[in-house]
């Protein structure tokens, strides 16, 4: 253990350009990540990523006042960043969409001492989703948080059920009552529009039947 740890020293030690050393680190860690009984875990392969190759997705209901913004800076300055952006890759750009983590990354980007101090990168980890997935994740973390907005989710939960998500799909994977997911189809005006392809009846509970008579959908 200590020869193979001592060779990996003398080969970063033997790289000079500060690019060319973190290329060659992110490729040793790769290595062990393949190599790793637990490189199914995203945090497994955590990788420094240049920040041009990062971009926003554009469906995030999550939004964070300014007094909170500014003490995320402030605690990136001080501590570093301790958690890494959650992104899926897009092969057609070639570039990492942001999962969950737009704010860290927005401070990265946008605050020059971070940039320096990080030489200009970010650090991220990779899921392998879809798009309806990928809007899942994002609102899973953020309402682990206790982060979202109505007007956010609204849209959100519109676009996984023009993308073919079920009622149940979406109570399931956002965590979200069947009442909650009614009134935001209500604000979308989705169950108007499609007031035929609602839960079925071997889903449905008893509060939910109530809720859509209530509401004029049964």
């Amino acid at each position: 253990m200590d020869k193979i740890l001592q060779l990996f020293h003398e080969l970063i030690a033997s790289v000079e350009d500060t690019t060319e050393k973190l290329i060659t680190i992110e490729a040793l860690k790769l290595m062990l990540h393949e190599l790793s009984p637990l490189k199914d875990q995203p945090v497994n392969n955590v990788m420094w990523i240049p920040i041009d190759k990062v971009q926003a997705n554009d469906y995030n209901p999550n939004s964070v006042a300014g007094k909170e913004m500014s003490l995320l800076y402030t605690s990136i300055k001080h501590d570093g960043y301790t958690q890494p952006v959650v992104t899926i890759y897009d092969e057609k750009i070639d570039k990492f969409i942001i999962v969950d983590g737009f704010h860290r990354y927005f401070t990265c980007k946008s605050k020059p001492d971070i940039l320096e101090r990080n030489l200009g990168m970010l650090p991220i980890v990779v899921l392998n989703s879809d798009i309806n997935n990928r809007m899942a994740s994002t609102v899973r973390h953020n309402r682990a948080r206790g982060e979202h907005s109505i007007n956010g989710m609204s849209n959100m939960v519109y676009e996984m059920l023009k993308n073919g998500w079920q009622d149940h799909d979406i109570c399931n994977e956002l965590g979200m009552e069947p009442e909650e997911l009614l009134k935001l189809k209500h604000i979308t005006g989705f169950s108007k529009l499609f007031q035929d392809k609602q839960f079925t009846n071997a889903w449905k509970s008893k509060e939910m039947i109530q809720i859509e008579k209530r509401e004029g959908v049964i």
